[in-house]
């Protein structure tokens, strides 16, 4: 296929898959956790409006849950099919971690979430509450055990090696290795600045069509509160995590920054706001510099250093020309996220938070951004590894089945093919339902009122079926 050897064909297969998937989890973690606080609220304060939004978001939930298993078991096979050498030489520590997140996790909250879908009038309000936790600490657990995984790949410790295999020799070590806790608290930080952004966008799409309900309200403006709380917090979490990577992966940091060595006439390291590094060359061509800034965000002081490419053998080298540009979008919506969360306060203040166009236009456009910036992220860090699958211990290409490139071209496009179909009829699904918005129930159409109790035959039944534009009196009954 377009001259691609076997093993870059299965690289870009993984990727791809990988891609779709990481989408799913990311809304899943971030509204299981808004759906207890919405939970938590209607409990509280016995106010309609939060219990309009959890319905509303719960059904959202549901599909997206649905969409997030399904693709993932996808990623699970590719493991033996498509990585065989990597499963047979690592399989001793990631097999037991992903079965760890399969017994706790996923039972968890395949255990609940009937409960939570369809428990409303058939328990009590303590016990949905407590079913609607379980969920969103399941997806918590989940992350835990995925990213423990994922981060012993990038920053390996705890094993030894025997009979050509990896062997367990301790597994606080490897659960707890150097990368882990910089890479959850990252990602999970990720997730629910990707909630937020989605919700504040659903919000926005309705306040511009002049649907300003106080449950579209409500929405927006916890949204927006997430972010202008979270988005700082994500940026100190980042440079933590940058600091990790530089002390563990000092390659990575080098194509990052498309920095190739250190000059000696200059006493500092100027940060690189654009360039295309160019492998070949051994260079970063066309590169705007600011001095200092380099030196003070990668070391934390004026006159820091780090390593340059060429302190590494060409082999052992990642691609800069692409994480170059990842980490830079990444980044770059990082900042327009606490920039929304900024003017949201701003807005906020002069009482103009639901009525501003422009703000509203700039909420919409910002909806996707957080996926954008979690696969941006994911495409920084596992392109950056390479040519490694566990860093300094397996490369890549050692790790790849031995497939022809015929067999993985053709497996490749049915992938592309089946997954915008699949994963595309499923997300504009939701699309529509964000876009029909909440029901206006109001005191006398409560969910809880004994003439509307619900029970759905199947998972899908939880969402409704009449899906079209909203309009301010229009309500379904749930």
């Amino acid at each position: 296929m377009l001259g691609f050897s076997a093993l870059e064909l299965a690289r870009f297969q993984f990727a791809f898959t990988v891609s779709f998937h990481i989408i799913f989890p990311a809304i899943t973690i971030g509204l299981a956790s808004y759906l207890a606080v919405l939970e938590a609220l209607w409990l509280m304060r016995r106010n309609t409006v939060y219990l309009e939004l959890y319905h509303f978001w719960s059904k959202i939930f549901a599909v997206n849950f649905g969409m997030g298993v399904v693709s993932g078991l996808v990623m699970a096979y590719e493991f033996g099919t498509n990585w065989s050498g990597f499963s047979q030489f690592a399989g001793g520590v990631t097999g037991p971690l992903l079965t760890y997140e399969v017994l706790t996790a996923f039972f968890l909250e395949a255990g609940f979430l009937g409960v939570m879908l369809f428990g409303w009038n058939k328990v009590g309000p303590g016990l949905h509450m407590f079913a609607t936790t379980m969920v969103a600490i399941g997806t918590l657990v989940s992350t835990t055990w995925i990213l423990a995984s994922n981060s012993w790949m990038q920053t390996p410790q705890g094993y030894a090696i025997a009979d050509g295999k990896v062997v367990p020799t301790d597994w606080l070590a490897i659960i707890f290795n150097p990368s882990f806790p910089f890479r959850l608290a990252h990602m999970t930080l990720a997730a629910y600045l990707s909630t937020a952004l989605f919700v504040g966008a659903a919000a926005a799409w309705h306040l511009l069509r002049g649907r300003s309900t106080p449950s579209i309200r409500k929405m927006f403006s916890m949204a927006l509160w997430l972010l202008l709380f979270v988005a700082p917090v994500q940026m100190v979490v980042g440079d933590a995590h940058g600091l990790n990577t530089l002390e563990h992966q000092p390659a990575k940091i080098a194509a990052i920054e498309g920095h190739w060595e250190n000059d000696a006439a200059q006493t500092s390291l100027p940060l690189i706001a654009f360039g295309i590094p160019d492998m070949s060359a051994e260079k970063t061509k066309y590169a705007i510099e600011i001095p200092y800034l380099g030196s003070l965000i990668l070391t934390h002081s004026l006159h820091g250093k780090i390593p340059g490419l060429r302190d590494f053998a060409p082999q052992d080298r990642p691609n800069s020309t692409i994480i170059f540009f990842t980490f830079r979008i990444m980044a770059g919506l990082g900042v327009a996220m606490f920039l929304l969360g900024a003017w949201g306060m701003w807005q906020r203040w002069r009482g103009k938070l639901y009525d501003t166009k422009l703000f509203l236009i700039f909420a919409l456009c910002m909806g996707p951004a957080g996926l954008l910036a979690i696969l941006a992220g994911w495409l920084t860090t596992e392109i950056g590894r390479q040519p490694w699958v566990v860093y300094g211990v397996l490369r890549t290409e050692d790790a790849v089945s031995n497939h022809s490139a015929v067999t993985l071209s053709v497996t490749l496009i049915m992938f592309i093919v089946m997954y915008f179909f699949v994963f595309g009829t499923g997300i504009g699904f939701i699309l529509k339902m964000v876009a029909h918005g909440p029901d206006e129930y109001g005191i006398d159409k409560s969910p809880q009122h004994p003439g509307q109790v619900f029970r759905p035959a199947r998972p899908l039944s939880a969402v409704p079926n009449n899906i079209g534009p909203a309009s301010m009196g229009e309500t379904t009954e749930v």
